[in-house]
């Protein structure tokens, strides 16, 4: 006899239960969900779970070395160019004297 929605339901509980298997959920910007679809098309990869997996265990068997260049988020620098520069020395001296703080 053929199992039950309800029954085929509850056996796959209670199997992700017994291997300590937990669902892990994270938002994403369409930039990077294009970028992983990428990875996925150039892989082969049919599912993102597998995808990802795969990724976390070949990244993680880079070691700390290898791996921390590549987990380590761009950052950006901004130079303040020498006219806004100037302006704001303008501004904040001319507040100086606004509140009689002029050194």
């Amino acid at each position: 006899m053929a199992k039950s929605n309800a029954e085929r339901l509850e056996k796959t509980a209670a199997k992700r239960k017994s291997r300590g298997e937990v669902e892990v959920r994270f938002h994403t910007l369409p930039a990077t969900r294009q970028a992983l679809a990428e990875l996925m098309t150039w892989s082969g990869i049919e599912e993102q779970g597998e995808a990802i997996t795969l990724m976390i265990h070949h990244l993680h068997g880079l070691g700390p070395s290898g791996a921390l260049p590549l987990l380590t988020p761009p950052r950006h620098e901004y130079i303040i160019p020498e006219n806004v520069s100037q302006k704001l020395k303008l501004a904040h001296d001319r507040e100086a004297r606004r509140f009689g703080l002029e050194e």
